[in-house]
């Protein structure tokens, strides 16, 4: 198979040759299947002067008829070259200006009709030409040759005419679409004509059905000659009219079937979560409804891969769950009253760390501790981290998932970091580095849960004595030295899962009274130094 350069450089070298030659064999096959029907057909209805002037007549038509429709063709075809070679030079000195390319782009659309007007102009004017000669040697003519001579004359024109017109398509759309539409799309191109799906299914029909099945019922109506043998042309016409028919449906093949087999190969890579896919090459060489179906689905997947990308860097910033939450209903300032439960986490001694560290230790271990702490809460557990607060963050269990027992799911996501923490302290220390210390505070409540802030600038997150409480509850660790501390509302929601110690009631700001808090019973630690919570 040949490389997108050697194809290119084929079609740089033969493009405008085969769009030249495209014509030549529909006419060869209509010039032969008019000089056969011709032979069979009419000329047992000729006399022998009828018979003469017949054939002065088609020397003389195909002197002057054939030679002007090659001009006029190659002088056209011609009047690319010199654009093409400039396009191809890819200067931008040597580039045409917009008007006159706009122009060419708009010839090489409509190069198709261009062909089949010629091909149609030539053949259909044979009918008048030759009916007015035979009628100057006998007048009135035999009545059987005034349908039978046109006939002989439409069916073979049509042949001719349908085939010239899609195989110059074809050979434009291969040879010089490429470079002349390289940058933009040939279905943008202002004021053309190009054939539609149902254009094409009647000259696919004329062509490949409606001549053979026409030529068949007039030699039901042809005279008979000692010579001919009827069953035996019939089966010449069968033959000659399947010939048309694959050929032309070759060509609509290549035409219709490949597009859509294209679109269809999109849609499946798209239906699959594949986006990468490309068909902006080829809807840009086609000027019809194929061309804009396919260039606008491409645009449709451009579309959707800066989506995706922004729906990923936004996830990335405030969190996937979050994202899901944000994408998922009105962006505005807007929030709904939930039963959460809130988690706040803390590093202690960290700004006397940062301070004595080189700051890309810093950022290293804060960036471990990110990792893992946040892999426990969204990945494994349900959870949102809603927001960074320097060396802690605040995670958010339960919103718009009323099914899952939230409470639960946060003291499980709680145990699991602390456990994270144990293990990349171990690390820590085998490198000669100091602990992580860590404290954790949980409540849950109700909160509004949604976005807040100015019309130019919002957060996702939740606000509410909740979100207050379980910040003290954090901060409460340094103070009963106990790393992962839990409220009442905590407890009761997820008693049966876990082993709570009661601590004594605690004074908390802002809340009047003492408030009940709990340890959880960890696990058995690897590094038990890194639990013990050291107050700032």
């Amino acid at each position: 198979m040949a490389t997108e350069g050697e194809t290119s450089a084929l079609r740089s070298r033969y493009g405008l040759l085969l769009t030249a030659l495209a014509p030549v064999v529909p006419q060869i096959l209509g010039s032969a299947f008019n000089i056969w029907y011709n032979a069979t057909v009419i000329e047992p209805m000729f006399t022998p002067a009828l018979r003469q002037r017949f054939f002065e007549t088609v020397v003389v038509y195909n002197a002057i008829v054939y030679p002007t429709g090659v001009y006029l063709w190659l002088k056209r075809i011609f009047s690319f070259r010199d654009l093409s070679h400039r396009l191809q030079m890819e200067a931008g000195d040597q580039r045409p200006p917009l008007q006159e390319l706009t122009q060419a782009r708009r010839r090489l659309i409509h190069l198709p009709w261009f062909a089949a007007a010629i091909c149609g102009i030539a053949w259909f004017l044979c009918i008048p030409v030759f009916i007015g000669a035979l009628l100057q040697v006998q007048n009135p003519l035999d009545p059987r040759l005034l349908w039978h001579l046109p006939i002989s004359f439409c069916v073979s024109g049509f042949i001719a005419v349908t085939h010239s017109f899609f195989l110059v398509e074809l050979a434009s759309q291969w040879g010089l679409f490429p470079v002349f539409f390289r940058d933009v799309r040939a279905d943008r191109t202002p004021n053309i004509l190009t054939l539609s799906l149902r254009g094409r299914g009647i000259m696919w029909a004329v062509s490949a059905s409606v001549c053979p099945i026409a030529s068949l019922l007039l030699l039901m109506l042809a005279p008979r000659s000692p010579a001919m043998n009827a069953a035996w042309l019939a089966v010449f016409v069968g033959v000659i009219g399947i010939a048309f028919g694959i050929f032309t449906a070759l060509m609509m093949s290549r035409l219709v079937a490949k597009p859509i087999d294209l679109l269809r190969a999109a849609a499946d890579a798209v239906s699959h979560g594949n986006l990468a896919i490309d068909l902006s090459h080829a809807g840009a060489r086609r000027a019809d409804e194929f061309g804009r179906l396919l260039c606008e689905f491409d645009q449709m997947v451009r579309e959707l891969k800066d989506k995706e990308k922004l729906r990923q860097t936004f996830g990335l910033h405030v969190g996937r769950r979050a994202a899901e939450r944000i994408l998922a209903r009105d962006p505005g300032l807007s929030g709904v009253e939930e039963e959460i439960t809130v988690m706040f986490v803390d590093m202690r001694s960290w700004t006397a760390r940062a301070s004595a560290s080189p700051p890309a230790e810093v950022v290293e271990i804060m960036n471990e501790f990110f990792r893992v702490s946040v892999r426990a809460v969204e990945e494994e557990h349900r959870g949102m981290v809603n927001k960074y607060l320097g060396d802690g963050f605040m995670a958010i269990f339960g919103a718009g998932d009323s099914d899952s027992n939230h409470a639960r799911e946060a003291v499980s996501a709680g145990r699991e970091i602390l456990r994270a923490v144990n293990d990349l302290n171990d690390e820590l220390s085998w490198q000669g580095r100091g602990p992580i210390q860590i404290g954790i505070g949980i409540h849950s409540g109700p909160a509004i849960v949604g976005s807040v802030g100015s019309p130019q600038r919002l957060e996702f997150t939740a606000i509410g004595n909740t979100v207050n409480v379980a910040s003290r509850i954090q901060g409460l660790t340094k103070t009963v030295g106990r790393p992962l501390l839990v409220t009442a509302a905590v407890r009761d929601r997820s008693a049966d899962s876990f082993t709570f110690k009661e601590l004594p009631p605690q004074e908390v700001r802002g809340i009047e009274g003492r408030v009940m808090i709990f340890a959880v019973t960890l696990p058995t630690a690897t590094n038990p130094k890194s639990q013990a919570p050291n107050p700032k």
